[in-house]
């Protein structure tokens, strides 16, 4: 039985991304500081050759207003399922990406009979005092405005050492510009609920099909953190991806490939 029913889709969660049809339910929860669009769209359309796949974006990013209070994980994952709901999915795998991932470990949590497979990349069960201070600099700077400040941030950290070092530093700064010209209003308000992450109660309890994507080139979220979830997820498979905290950046085909292959079997 779930512990919590499912909340009516939220007038700010009006606009929800749906692809597919037919196929097994995938559900999209995308990434602090991100968008289902940002962070799944160079993989969507192959995810959704097999899937029903189902989205929605979080407060103050991609169409979604930005929220009036402190952000809830359980509101996130009570209104992803909502959205399931509308489109008519009992039953579904999540992917979840960064953030994401506790979107997706507290869905599993709230609704176990619902979740079919879990699939987390580049997440983490605690923020750590590694990701914990950074998600602190980063709700900071987007609760001042400073955006351009947290895009510079942000490019050292995001992407692997190699794929940096291949930039020249005018592209970097291009990089930096870009995200600075785009940083969603809610940026910050996502990094305020990364800092204050602990799942590793809701871990223990689980009992699903899951792959942990370890991202080896992650300066954003360390490897290790990844994999001390990965051993906290009972039964949970492992796979390395070479990127840093961008996959769908970095390394698209490979990481559909991966999600692709486990749900298949």
């Amino acid at each position: 039985m779930s512990t919590s029913a499912p909340r009516a889709v939220h007038p700010l969660y009006a606009r929800t991304v749906r692809k597919g049809s037919g196929g097994p339910g995938l559900l999209l929860a995308h990434g602090g500081g991100g968008s289902v669009a940002d962070n799944f769209g160079p993989i969507l359309d192959r995810l959704a050759a097999a899937h029903t796949v189902v989205g929605v974006d979080y407060p103050g990013t991609g169409d979604t207003p930005r929220a009036t209070e402190p952000l809830r994980l359980d509101d996130l994952a009570d209104q992803l399922v909502a959205a399931a709901d509308a489109e008519g999915l009992e039953r579904f795998a999540v992917l979840g990406y960064s953030l994401g991932g506790n979107v997706a470990v507290r869905i599993a949590a709230r609704y176990p009979e619902r979740v079919s497979a879990l699939v987390l990349t580049a997440t983490f069960a605690r923020a750590g005092r590694g990701l914990g201070p950074i998600a602190g600099l980063w709700s900071e700077l987007g609760r001042r405005g400073e955006d351009e400040l947290l895009a510079r941030l942000l490019v050292s950290l995001a992407f692997s050492e190699e794929q940096l070092e291949a930039l020249d530093p005018e592209q970097v700064e291009g990089v930096a510009r870009t995200m600075a010209a785009t940083m969603p209003p809610g940026s910050g308000d996502h990094a305020a609920l990364v800092g204050t992450a602990d799942l590793r109660g809701d871990l223990a309890g689980l009992d699903v099909p899951a792959l942990v994507v370890v991202t080896t080139g992650d300066r954003l979220v360390p490897p290790a953190l990844q994999r001390e979830l990965a051993a906290a997820l009972p039964g949970a498979r492992v796979a390395e991806l070479a990127t840093g905290h961008l996959p769908f950046a970095e390394r698209p085909a490979e990481w559909a490939t991966l999600v692709q292959e486990f749900l298949a079997a």
